[in-house]
């Protein structure tokens, strides 16, 4: 059997946040936090959803292009051409 997309999961800080989803989705979840549990251990599929966002942020080529221009932005915003603070 492969292995899943999303391997064993960090322990981390959590926030607590409320999404609603159409059933059909909250099912598939259900369904993949059942397989995982097979390779990894018990899980539900609340506990996977921040880490399969993470994996889906990672992933995201056009997201993390942007991100590094913003991140480019702010640095250049915060410190001026010359990479010095401004005052």
């Amino acid at each position: 059997m492969s292995n899943l997309k999303l391997g064993p999961l960090p322990k981390l800080g959590i926030v607590r946040m409320t999404v609603p989803m159409p059933e059909p989705l909250k099912e598939e979840l259900d369904l993949y936090a059942a397989e995982y549990g097979r390779l990894y251990g018990e899980v539900d599929a609340a506990t996977l959803i921040p880490h399969m966002l993470e994996a889906f942020l990672r992933s995201d080529r056009g997201w993390r292009s942007r991100k590094s221009k913003v991140a480019a932005k702010s640095r250049t915003a915060t410190f001026g051409p010359s990479g010095g603070a401004d005052h």
